[in-house]
């Protein structure tokens, strides 16, 4: 009995060590899409847009990404960035209509 549970207890360790591993498709993704929408965000700024809300909140949003890439959290990692990367289009569409 105590083999089976020593047996299982690792094999939730290994199946754990697998969801975060930092070179998988899920954290490349993350990855790739910090380093986009960081540019962007920076592009955004050198252009006047830092000003608005959703400039802000995208912001925010890529500090939550990078936190959860660094935690393994990849799928919510990848989350914030495609919201944060929608808030950042929308900051420069809501100031040009202004």
């Amino acid at each position: 009995m105590k083999k089976i549970s020593l047996s299982l207890l690792f094999l939730v360790f290994l199946i754990t060590g697998c969801a975060t591993n930092p070179s998988s498709r899920l954290a490349r993704q993350c990855q790739d899409g910090l380093k986009i929408a960081n540019k962007e965000l920076s592009f955004a700024k050198a252009k006047g847009f830092s000003g608005t809300v959703e400039y802000t909140k995208a912001a925010t949003l890529l500090t939550g990404a990078a936190i959860q890439y660094e935690f393994g959290k990849y799928p919510n990692c990848i989350d914030k960035v495609k919201r944060a990367r929608r808030f950042i289009k929308n900051s420069q569409f809501d100031k040009n209509k202004n």
